[in-house]
């Protein structure tokens, strides 16, 4: 059967106006989950270790940052950073208070610990829809975790393999 999470603490979760440092990029983003409601379109979250994870810098500079990614993204997806620094803080790479830097950190951990992230970098793509109380699913099947990618060598091959996993979540979620 596949897996739901209900997130009844989606305020809690994206509670920062909060821009990446990379373009495009939400942090913990209180609009993410309304945005991609709104706009009918997945959310595709990275799960990195930008200061520390050489797989995830690879992947930052082979897909993320190519011409060709943004431009699907823009079209196709909410992203969404949820960061694992080791050598620095959240507070310092996104110019927050040490505060703010804490709740999100703590919201970092939370989020990777509903999507099992036991390795970096970690992608995950899920639909939103909301409920009859006016709160938000998340459509996540983390059983098989068919909607999991990690590092490719292309945006090519990435780009692909999203669309997949894109399309079978219409089926699957609708």
């Amino acid at each position: 059967m596949l897996n739901k999470i209900l997130l009844y603490t989606c305020v809690f979760l994206f509670s920062f106006n909060s821009y990446s440092q990379k373009e495009g990029w939400l942090i913990g983003h209180v609009k993410v989950i309304e945005q991609a409601e709104k706009e009918n379109k997945p959310i595709m979250v990275n799960f990195t270790g930008s200061d520390w994870c050489g797989w995830c810098k690879k992947l930052d500079k082979d897909v993320f940052q190519t011409n060709e990614f943004k431009k699907w993204a823009k079209e196709n997806v909410i992203l969404l950073e949820i960061d694992n620094p080791r050598r620095t803080t959240l507070a310092k790479i996104y110019g927050l208070s040490e505060e703010e830097g804490k709740n999100l950190k703590n919201q970092n951990d939370y989020f990777q610990n509903q999507f099992q992230v036991r390795g970096f970098p970690t992608i995950w793509i899920f639909s939103v829809s909301k409920t009859e109380d006016g709160k938000f699913s998340i459509n996540a099947s983390l059983s098989n975790q068919w909607q999991r990618m990690g590092y490719m060598q292309s945006s090519t091959a990435f780009i692909s393999k999203a669309e997949s996993i894109i399309e079978q979540m219409e089926t699957e979620y609708k």
